[in-house]
């Protein structure tokens, strides 16, 4: 087992959600969070006064999947929340020892 765990931008995540649908992922979490990587924020104007934007909102998106269904869950993120532009994000692949369903108690890949 899997999970796939990617930082995106915030307008991506539903198509990331959509694309990661269509392959048949039954659910996923999705945070919003804050973070910088190469571009190490920005600087904006706000009423005249120029102020450094240290941290991005981004979106981390997490999914719990079958081994077989890992590889083709990151192309779909990375087809879906692609635009060429710096910033676009990044996708973590771990490897998941032990899963728990808390309402039945199913485990391994039958919790998933």
């Amino acid at each position: 087992m899997k999970l796939v765990m990617a930082v995106i931008k915030p307008h991506k995540l539903d198509a990331v959600r959509d694309a990661l649908t269509n392959l048949g992922v039954h659910g996923l979490t999705a945070t919003e969070v804050k973070g910088f990587g190469r571009q190490r924020g920005h600087t904006e104007v706000y009423r005249g006064a120029e102020y450094a934007v240290s941290y991005l909102p981004k979106v981390k998106v997490e999914v719990a999947l079958s081994d077989d269904l890992a590889e083709r869950a990151v192309e779909a993120i990375k087809l879906a929340a692609h635009t060429g532009q710096i910033g676009d994000g990044k996708i973590f692949v771990y490897d998941l020892n032990h899963v728990v369903r808390i309402r039945t108690g199913e485990r391994g890949t039958d919790a998933l």
